[in-house]
């Protein structure tokens, strides 16, 4: 483990499917699994996504050794009160000196991004009534990484089953055989989102390689601790991380790293490299063996200063053109 602050600019795109399983319920909608109602397709929303990350940093956190200083708690979580952290930060950050920083909201700022994973990755909104940081312009944190929505390939038809119970909740209720309720799921669907992570704001909140490396193992495993009745089956199937690496001779240093830091391909364009599409005589999915996915980036396509790294087939790079 490292504190080196990330200096490459990452974009990365996600492949992931759902069997008999809801993948993001809409309270506003009975729970249902959200969709798009133009062209019914599923959607999962990044902060869904969010809490899939943090969930597995809180059950998994790295060692904490000597060569570390940032630390791996998790801020936004069940039970979590934030002021009360905040206070903590306020207090720790009180003395000149005690964290980097001009001000006192500065260094409670620094504290908060040092201590919690969560807001080092994703940012947050960190003034909750104290003076320090009210109306301070460090009482909102960037993060840099951010996800976009989750949307399916194709439309999804959600199903509602109902199921019955044995046993029942009341007493006057007794006499009953069983009680009903149900549960909605999508058959089957596959589902891309996309992400970003930006070295400027990595700067502002201390996010170093180390973070970057256990997000990525957050991805790849997400879903393997996160089982339920209500969401099924669901698998990562694709994890692509086009790394920004600069065109320019080691010699000249100083513009590689400014041209990995501000990157050298628009990310839209290197996501249209992994094209999914039905296979013949499919209309339309019931499992991940009828798509194809192709990668059309090779060693000899790949733009100038970009580095594929294929994450969910373990360590394969793809490397960039020289």
């Amino acid at each position: 483990m490292s504190n080196n602050i990330l200096t490459n600019r990452h974009d990365f795109l996600l492949l992931f499917e759902v069997t008999n399983g809801n993948p993001n319920g809409d309270p506003d909608a009975g729970n249902l699994p959200r969709l798009d109602p133009n062209t019914n397709r599923g959607i999962v929303s990044d902060v869904c996504l969010k809490r899939k990350v943090r969930n597995f940093v809180e059950m998994f956190p790295p060692q904490r050794d000597s060569d570390t200083t940032n630390g791996f708690n998790i801020l936004i979580k069940q039970g979590a009160i934030i002021e009360t952290k905040q206070k903590q930060g306020i207090a720790a950050a009180k003395e000149e000196g005690s964290m980097p920083g001009t001000s006192h909201a500065e260094r409670t700022k620094n504290w908060l991004c040092r201590e919690f994973y969560d807001v080092r990755t994703f940012g947050g909104v960190l003034s909750t009534g104290d003076d320090v940081m009210k109306g301070s312009a460090f009482g909102q944190v960037r993060g840099p990484v951010q996800f976009t929505f989750g949307q399916s390939f194709h439309p999804i038809t959600p199903l509602e089953v109902t199921i019955t119970r044995c046993a029942v909740t009341k007493e006057e209720d007794a006499k009953k055989e069983r009680t009903m309720g149900n549960k909605h799921i999508v058959p089957y669907a596959l589902y891309t989102a996309k992400g970003y992570v930006s070295p400027a704001f990595a700067e502002r909140t201390g996010f170093s390689q180390a973070d970057l490396d256990l997000l990525f193992e957050a991805l790849l495993h997400m879903f393997e601790h996160d089982r339920s009745a209500a969401r099924g089956e669901m698998v990562l199937r694709g994890l692509y991380d086009f790394e920004h690496i600069g065109t320019q001779h080691p010699n000249n240093a100083d513009q590689n790293r400014r041209e990995a830091r501000l990157g050298c391909a628009h990310a839209h364009e290197l996501f249209e490299g992994v094209q999914v599409s039905l296979k013949d005589g499919k209309d339309f999915p019931e499992s991940f063996g009828d798509y194809n996915v192709q990668c059309s980036w090779s060693e000899g396509t790949l733009p100038k200063g970009i580095r594929l790294n294929l994450r969910h087939k373990g360590p394969v790079t793809v490397k960039e053109k020289q």
